[in-house]
């Protein structure tokens, strides 16, 4: 059996061409938000695949985005157009959700606002009233480690 990230292989060394079966990797991360969100009956557990994409693609820790969509929608319970994570205090429009998660993920990764800075120094940025940042990571820590 050869492992690679996201796939594994298994290969029969019978005589003739090697048999090549495909099993896709379950991203254990997926389980565990779609099952927090279900525990709080939040639709954004449709939206696990998106928020662990917009992370790994801009390097971000898997649990940031969707604590913040917890904290500020209730895990898309109340929202306006389309803005699951409250940015711009809630004022700015997306297309889709899944686009304004790609965009925020984006702006936390790349802003010189946020740029090199700590899960914490970012949201201490993206939010700063007392208490905001201790209550992402509250959630934060309900997922498990960073891993």
């Amino acid at each position: 059996m050869l492992a690679l990230p996201g796939l594994f292989l298994l290969c029969s060394a019978q005589a003739g061409a090697p048999a090549l079966r495909h099993f896709p990797r379950v991203d254990p991360r997926a389980a565990q938000l779609r099952g927090f969100f279900d525990r709080h009956q939040s639709p954004a557990a449709r939206l696990a695949a998106t928020f662990l994409r917009a992370a790994d693609q801009h390097r971000l820790d898997w649990r940031l985005l969707p604590s913040i969509a917890f904290v500020e929608s209730s895990g898309g319970k109340a929202y306006r157009a389309n803005n699951i994570l409250g940015w711009g205090n809630g004022e700015i429009g997306f297309h889709s959700i899944e686009n304004g998660i790609h965009t925020v993920a984006e702006r936390l990764a790349n802003s010189s606002y946020y740029r090199g800075k700590s899960v914490e120094g970012k949201l201490r940025t993206y939010n700063p009233t007392p208490g905001y940042s201790e209550r992402v990571m509250a959630v934060m820590k309900q997922f498990g480690p960073v891993r």
